[in-house]
């Protein structure tokens, strides 16, 4: 088995004016072999992370380990890592061939050696016989493959990629992440991919890190981030939300009543907030709430369809529930329902095992 601390944040700090911590803290782990994706918005502090793993930055405090040795003085070209970034950076001047040898030229690595995996590494991407184009006469895709090729070109420890796949239109960007996804499969690489889109990192990764105000809110496998945020940053970064206020009234085992800036009581899942008295925001994933349901839900409530909008698979509704006007669900469309009409009351149920209490907002 891997190293399971292949790559170590041991209490990094990361200041840029010696005032302000972009970075806090930082403590974490990232087993040989993982995917793992840096994710948050602008300013939270994951491509500065990324920018000390690859040596362009140095922490203000603490250490980063890779494989057990300290790196702090190792420089970038000698720490042996692949890095992919957004503007794809191919030598303009060079063929597909000589931007893969290139990083093979300077490891000294011998020419017949080199063509070999220059080989290996285009077929990773699906590009062979490119090898004479220059990077102008290849699409934003292609160009981004060979820059995926010559990250890995070298057989190296650990790739970086810095939302590499940013530039490319929803399509392309799609198919690239599966591709990106079965290379890291297939090779078994550990990768370390920073990037502000969720669905991205959800598709892709083996776990997640949320960044937030320069510390890592949550790291978890994908569908327990979804499914089981710690936080109401989490909850609302990760996929949609409907959120209530309130306070908790009542708390018995794991069931605790949220009694709501409306007046309403809903019974919730006390995951943050778990005394009497406490101010909290209740989080309920839009696919979880029912209309009509069949079966006996511990929270049934009324509501209005303010608005209805077709999405070909399922429809959206937005409901005026409990003070919410802003309450989203979602319908699959294989259901054929036509009492779907703005103006309609309808009745809405949900668990409340789904239903999560966290940190007031």
């Amino acid at each position: 088995m891997g190293n399971d601390h292949f790559v170590r944040f041991e209490n990094v700090d990361k200041s840029y004016d010696g005032k302000q911590l972009v970075v806090k803290g930082l403590n974490l782990d990232i087993a040989e072999g993982e995917f793992v994706t840096m994710l948050g918005p602008s300013g939270s502090g994951k491509t500065t992370c990324l920018m000390m793993l690859a040596g362009f930055e140095t922490p203000t405090n603490g250490q980063i380990y890779l494989d057990n040795k300290v790196i702090s003085d190792i420089p970038p070209h000698k720490r042996g890592i692949g890095m992919v970034f957004q503007n794809y950076a191919l030598f303009p001047h060079m063929t597909v061939y000589e931007n893969l040898a290139f990083p093979l030229r300077v490891r000294k690595i011998p020419k017949d050696e080199a063509d070999k995996k220059v080989d290996k590494a285009l077929s990773m991407v699906s590009l062979q016989g490119f090898e004479a184009r220059m990077p102008m006469q290849l699409s934003g895709g292609q160009q981004q493959r060979v820059a995926v090729a010559r990250s890995l070109v070298f057989d190296p420890q650990l790739v970086l990629m810095d939302e590499p796949l940013g530039a490319l239109d929803k399509n392309l960007r799609e198919s690239m992440q599966y591709e990106i996804k079965h290379i890291h499969e297939n090779i078994g690489v550990t990768v370390v991919y920073v990037t502000h889109d969720q669905t991205e990192a959800l598709t892709m990764s083996n776990r997640i890190a949320v960044f937030n105000d320069g510390k890592v809110q949550q790291l978890s496998s994908p569908d327990e981030l979804y499914e089981r945020p710690v936080n109401s940053f989490v909850a609302e970064f990760i996929g949609e939300n409907n959120t209530f206020a309130g306070e908790v009234s009542d708390v018995s085992g794991d069931k605790c009543k949220v009694k709501l800036n409306s007046g309403t009581e809903i019974l919730a899942n006390p995951i943050v907030a778990k005394t009497k008295g406490e101010k909290t925001t209740v989080s309920l994933r839009p696919e979880r709430a029912l209309i009509d349901p069949d079966t006996q839900m511990d929270n049934n409530h009324k509501g209005k369809i303010e608005e209805v909008i077709y999405h070909g698979d399922h429809t959206r509704l937005r409901v005026d529930l409990l003070g919410n006007k802003e309450f989203i669900l979602k319908v699959p469309n294989s259901s054929n329902r036509m009492d779907i009409k703005e103006g309609r009351e309808i009745n809405i149920g949900w668990n409340s095992v789904d239903c999560r209490a966290l940190d007031p907002k």
